[in-house]
């Protein structure tokens, strides 16, 4: 069984009728069903005349990516100026971008350390929210400062102290 959604824009800019059809698909009888986007544009001459036209078919979780990279090089192709993108006055440079393990072990170790969040959020150019919030992920108590969490009596071994399992 799949569910799709799907919707549909039709403009007309000076002599040439665009249609874009973008549905998103999700089939719900496979093992990992994995949502899709499918993308069709067509546009029409003013004799109706087909004068653009494609699709495409991508995993949801890129859809993003490929629309800012099509926009992008269709904007170049043709010469056209670059739409500036303006950070919010006072939004910290990494903020809502992606972590990698080393900027995680240089977290933990910082925490450990003693640093506090707003030290370590100015360094990391991210909001102390942000720090708060990755902390548990990389084992540590946002709660205690040089704290790691503790560990649950359901994962405890005989070396930290726990019963056997």
């Amino acid at each position: 069984m799949s569910i799709i959604e799907e919707r549909r824009t039709e403009i007309r800019a000076h002599e040439t009728t665009y249609q874009i059809v973008v549905a998103t698909r999700t089939d719900l009888d496979r093992a990992e069903p994995t949502p899709k986007v499918m993308i069709t544009l067509e546009a029409g001459g003013p004799g109706g005349e087909p004068i653009a036209e494609g699709s495409l078919d991508l995993d949801v979780a890129v859809a993003a990516t490929v629309a800012d990279l099509v926009a992008e090089e269709l904007l170049s192709a043709t010469g056209a100026p670059r739409p500036t993108r303006r950070r919010s006055a006072g939004r910290p440079a990494q903020q809502g971008r992606p972590w990698n393990e080393e900027m995680d072990a240089e977290l933990e170790s910082r925490w450990i350390a003693g640093e506090s969040v707003v030290e370590i959020a100015t360094s990391f150019e991210r909001t102390p929210g942000g720090i708060r919030a990755r902390l548990p992920r990389v084992g540590c108590d946002p709660e205690n400062p040089g704290c790691y969490l503790p560990v649950p009596p359901s994962r405890r071994t005989d070396l930290d102290g726990g019963e056997p399992s």
